[in-house]
């Protein structure tokens, strides 16, 4: 395989969040020496996650095996999703906010048509459903851990429990005409076509879709993590990698 030198678009300062971390982690599990430093393996997970590049790629550019790639990633995909918000972290944060917004989105995997539980009517195509919390500026709370991309958002905003947590938090929340039927402190529009709708009932939903705009920011935020425009891991691993992916977002965002 060829090697050119190439970039990736992240800073420093989260490199070095994750390298001390990783040289945390050694220290801990009392590891023996390693044929990357703590700060080459922080930068080869964080191409991985950033540029989407394959374990092979990533073995040739950093001068190891395939198998020391994957092992080098997995550990340091594990340790950062470990450091990522629960949902009561996030209710506690929403708390002192004026709102919160709701949304989902679906992350595509490479499936084949038998895998039906992964498909997604709505895409139409095959993925994973995750359910993002932000707050009233778009910025990135929280992220729901992945179910096959069959399940519908309303859905899956009660099985992790984000409607109820957001209610006895007394927490307002503007979602999407997905979340139609949730429940508790959870806004939707109102339903029907546009020319059926009253004026009020108009200028509801043009308000609504103002507010709820900013969410597609943090969408935008959590996808230009290319790995994430197109997973080929096993659906077990999808959780982690959104977790640790969340957990650098908010170190950059605090640094």
């Amino acid at each position: 395989m060829l090697v050119y030198p190439s970039g990736a678009d992240v800073s420093s300062s989260t490199l070095r969040f994750l390298a001390e971390h990783l040289r945390g982690h050694r220290h801990a599990i009392s590891s023996r020496w390693r044929r990357l430093s703590a700060g080459r393996q922080a930068l080869l997970a964080l191409v991985h996650l950033r540029m989407g590049h394959t374990y092979s790629q990533l073995a040739a550019g950093f001068g190891v095996g395939t198998t020391t790639a994957y092992r080098y990633v997995t550990e340091a995909v594990d340790l950062l999703a470990a450091l990522a918000p629960t949902l009561a972290d996030a209710v506690r944060t929403a708390s002192t906010k004026a709102f919160v917004l709701l949304d989902g989105t679906l992350l595509p995997i490479d499936r084949i048509a038998a895998d039906r539980p992964f498909h997604s009517g709505k895409h139409k195509k095959y993925g994973m459903n995750v359910q993002v919390l932000t707050d009233a500026f778009g910025r990135l709370l929280w992220v729901s851990p992945a179910l096959p991309g069959a399940v519908h958002d309303v859905r899956a905003a009660r099985e992790h429990g984000i409607i109820d947590a957001l209610a006895q938090a007394e927490v307002t929340c503007w979602a999407d005409k997905g979340y139609r039927g949730a429940g508790g402190t959870v806004r939707v529009p109102y339903r029907g076509r546009w020319k059926t709708l009253s004026p009020g009932q108009k200028a509801v939903n043009r308000s609504h879709a103002k507010i709820r705009a900013l969410v597609e920011q943090a969408m935008a935020s959590l996808k230009s993590w290319r790995l994430l425009r197109k997973l080929r891991c096993s659906t077990t691993r999808i959780t982690a990698l959104v977790q640790a992916v969340l957990a650098l977002h908010l170190a950059s965002s605090d640094r």
